[in-house]
């Protein structure tokens, strides 16, 4: 992937070092997580459902509790792969920022965090075997970079173009976010048992797959990003994180009632659509008969 040199955003928060935040869960704001099944996969604890499902389950929406945070500051330019992070990010301000332009409309730029632990966010304490998630509550992606030693180590998804795939996937689920669609699916989420839940989140996750393929469109179409070989890095990353492939995985057996990110197969074909047409309209996963 071709990054080095392209422009770095200066909304990245390097909280690594600090210490992490205290306690467990304290949902209020919600997260929204592309890895949330890597516990089972380590072995130390097991999620059954995504970060996003659990909220729905154990809160009720009310506010989050306020945590105090030291005051941000940007990660050094010594460190290669948070200037990578970075460069990844200011390109999803640039093409998003753009779509939205194009249709009307304004595109805020949501924070990243670094951190390395845990860290306290909008929605509760963040942990690094979460994976990387975002945080509606705040509006910010959080990644503890050691999860890309996992997607290599565990997932055998390897490639700096598989990793900004991670990051585009976040960003997905923050275009949601100010586009109205990821609070609609919690409002609904609130009154379905757990089965519609959990539908209604496959069709989360997938839509912002589709979304991390458009960026992928119109990054490449502008800056001339992609090298050989590196969609089929994110490709191979998009299926190696589906539900059943992780099931199967860790548990031994398949239960499709209990998916939250959806099937390899239709991740592979979400963000393949996405990178393909590099429109935006055809992600709307919750109108599609077939997934």
């Amino acid at each position: 992937m071709r990054w080095e040199g392209n422009r770095e955003s200066d909304n990245v928060e390097d909280r690594r070092g600090e210490g992490g935040g205290g306690g467990g869960f304290g949902f209020g704001g919600g997260t929204i997580g592309i890895g949330t099944v890597v516990l089972a996969l380590l072995g130390s604890w097991i999620f059954g459902v995504n970060p996003l499902t659990m909220l729905g389950l154990l809160s009720g929406g009310g506010p989050a509790p306020q945590v105090q945070q030291a005051p941000a500051h940007p990660p050094p330019h010594s460190d290669k792969q948070a200037r990578f992070v970075s460069t990844v990010l200011a390109d999803t301000e640039d093409v998003w920022g753009q779509l939205f332009k194009q249709g009307g409309g304004q595109y805020v730029r949501p924070k990243l965090v670094l951190f390395s632990g845990r860290t306290p966010t909008a929605c509760g304490t963040g942990q690094a075997a979460m994976g990387p998630f975002y945080c509606p509550g705040d509006s910010k992606v959080y990644i503890d970079l050691s999860f890309y030693r996992v997607m290599e180590q565990r997932f055998h998804a390897a490639g700096e173009f598989a990793q900004a795939y991670v990051i585009a996937h976040e960003v997905g689920h923050h275009v949601q976010h100010l586009t109205g669609v990821s609070g609609k699916v919690e409002q609904a989420r609130r009154s379905a048992s757990e089965r519609e839940g959990n539908a209604l989140s496959v069709r989360l996750e997938l839509q912002a797959d589709c979304y991390a393929g458009v960026w992928a469109f119109h990054a490449n179409q502008a800056r001339s990003i992609l090298e050989q070989g590196d969609i089929e890095s994110a490709l191979n990353a998009a299926s190696a994180i589906g539900d059943d492939t992780l099931q199967r995985q860790s548990q031994g057996e398949v239960v499709p009632d209990s998916f939250t990110h959806g099937t390899s197969a239709q991740r592979v074909r979400w963000f393949k659509r996405g990178i393909e047409s590099g429109d935006a309209m055809q992600c709307d996963t919750f109108n599609a008969r077939a997934l």
